[in-house]
């Protein structure tokens, strides 16, 4: 029992107590006047006072009870005095009273239990016994009672008297017993219900853990498509909070594509459970993200209840998923350099080396010697091309030494002046720190990856624009090499195949600049972030972090 329900209960017994004695006294008052001779109306009014003298007291020490259990004791045994009063003023043992003591003994019960209501019941008794006693020693003569003296009261018998005090005080310790069982029973019922309440509680708090902990969102729905559920992961992946989707429909705030609204509203068309991959977009800054998502049936004990939808952002294992193509696809072009290195570099010289002798030799029109020419031009056009795929696919010497990053890309930027890939209407810019950015790596390949990005920067930017180039960081920390356009920029799709072999988005060039750039930075275990929007320019940011090994 806690101390707030003791409190209630303490205040309701007070309150009952009141109305009792209220109800009792005032009708003894009432029998009083309208009958005279039946019972004396002063003393009636005096236990009145009595009665609400000891509420007021009672309900003072109210909030005491919970530390001072003994004034429920007292309680219980001042109404036990008063019932005998009461049973003293309306005639003793020839009282049709006497079962009043019952209602202290089931007063103590409920607060007390068993152990008070034993006790208020020894105590009624022996008051009991007390007051017939004195009543018989009056009608003797041995004791002076002035108020039993003149109310001339016909006394039973002895053994009649005898009889009906022990059968009351029988029926004390029998209602003592019971309502103490009885009080008892509803104690240890109520502890278990509250240890119940604490398990259930318990377990449900688990169950809630459970279900947030997971890293799959999890959302329940009424057979209508409602929303009744929604885990902490679901609000995650959504960006939106349970009580902003609460009784929405799933397939709205879900998004979900066609085919599979149609499949809820025919109750998943009889499949047991139905899987979709599609793409949402966030309610938060994300943007669009990959969803996988599984929805079946929330079945119950009773039925189906609705549906249970479990679901998962996708976005970084389809990043991964085109990384490994890529690698598989950069793979089987590695493998293709030998063959293609030695079955047509080898062939292609010897032709292009007979077309110069044929031609110094060989009187030719000037028509033929174009001719001629334009084979030799394609010729090394193609010996370009070989050489590049070489350069990508064939395993790399490193010349790994401590350089400053500035210089190389000061250097870069010099040769990008003077190249023919820059027009007048473009602008080089070259924003580093003023003190020196050192890194250990092989010179050379920084300046190649800085080359193939600027020129490819320059490309896209054909009406002009202004090329960036920029460089952070140090040994301790990595290098971060920053390559920024403000050309023609790239959709998304566009930007998931640029480091792909042949994959050219113009018309000079082999296809092969930004996948040398790709496999140099993952030999260095390095990675490239790219930022492009359609008529906002381009920029990409390579990361080399600390050197710890060079992949060879």
């Amino acid at each position: 029992m806690t101390y707030t329900s003791l409190r209630r209960k303490t205040a309701t017994l007070i309150v009952a107590r009141a109305v009792i004695g209220t109800v009792l006294l005032g009708l003894g008052t009432i029998a009083g006047i309208t009958a005279p001779g039946s019972f004396p109306v002063d003393p009636f009014f005096v236990l009145i006072a009595i009665t609400y003298g000891l509420t007021i007291l009672w309900a003072v020490t109210l909030r005491a009870v919970d530390s001072s259990t003994w004034i429920l004791d007292l309680q219980s045994a001042v109404d036990a005095v008063l019932v005998t009063a009461f049973i003293y003023f309306t005639g003793g043992v020839t009282s049709y009273f006497s079962s009043l003591y019952v209602l202290p003994i089931i007063a103590a019960a409920t607060v007390r239990h068993r152990r008070g209501a034993l006790l208020v019941a020894c105590l009624s008794g022996g008051l009991y016994a007390s007051l017939a006693g004195a009543q018989y020693l009056s009608a003797l003569g041995i004791l002076r009672d002035p108020f039993l003296e003149t109310a001339r009261l016909v006394l039973p018998g002895y053994f009649t008297a005898g009889y009906t005090v022990a059968a009351n005080v029988f029926g004390f310790f029998a209602v003592a017993f019971l309502a103490g069982s009885l009080a008892d029973g509803v104690r240890s019922a109520g502890v278990r219900l509250e240890v119940a309440s604490n398990r259930i509680a318990d377990l449900k708090a688990l169950n809630q853990h459970v279900i947030d902990s997971l890293p799959s969102g999890l959302a329940t729905t009424d057979p209508s498509q409602r929303i009744l559920s929604f885990n902490r992961a679901a609000e995650i992946i959504t960006g939106l909070s349970f009580p902003e989707v609460a009784g929405r429909r799933i397939t709205d705030v879900l998004q979900l594509p066609g085919e599979l609204r149609q499949a809820f509203d025919s109750d998943l068309a009889g499949a047991a459970a139905r899987r979709v991959e599609f793409r949402y977009r966030t309610a938060d800054k994300r943007g669009e993200i990959d969803i996988g998502l599984t929805a079946t049936h929330l079945k119950t004990p009773g039925g189906r209840a609705g549906f249970l939808m479990t679901f998962q952002d996708l976005t970084d294992i389809k990043k991964l998923e085109r990384d490994a193509h890529m690698q598989q696809r950069l793979a089987a072009v590695g493998e293709m350099a030998a063959g293609i290195a030695h079955e047509i570099r080898n062939p292609l010289a010897s032709m292009s080396g007979s077309i110069q002798i044929l031609r110094s030799e060989l009187p030719l029109t000037p028509d033929q010697a174009q001719l001629m020419d334009i084979v030799l031009r394609e010729s090394e056009r193609l010996n370009t091309t070989i050489r590049s795929f070489l350069a990508y696919a064939r395993p790399q010497r490193f010349a790994i030494a401590r350089l400053d990053v500035r210089r190389a890309l000061n250097d870069t930027a010099l040769l990008l002046r003077n190249s023919a890939d820059l027009h007048p209407q473009h602008a080089i810019e070259v924003d580093l720190p003023a003190d020196e950015v050192a890194y250990e790596a092989d010179e050379n390949q920084i300046k190649q990856i800085v080359w193939n990005l600027a020129t490819n920067g320059l490309k896209a930017m054909p009406d002009g624009g202004t090329l960036r180039l920029a460089a952070t960081g140090g040994p301790a920390t990595g290098v971060t090499l920053t390559v920024q356009d403000s050309g023609t920029g790239m959709a998304p799709e566009e930007v998931d195949g640029l480091f792909q072999p042949f994959h050219g988005h113009f018309s000079k060039g082999s296809g092969l600049g930004l996948a040398i750039v790709h496999r140099i930075v993952t030999d260095y275990n390095g990675d490239i972030q790219v930022s492009s929007r359609p008529g906002a320019g381009t920029t990409v940011a390579v990361r080399l972090p600390v050197r710890t090994g060079v992949a060879a």
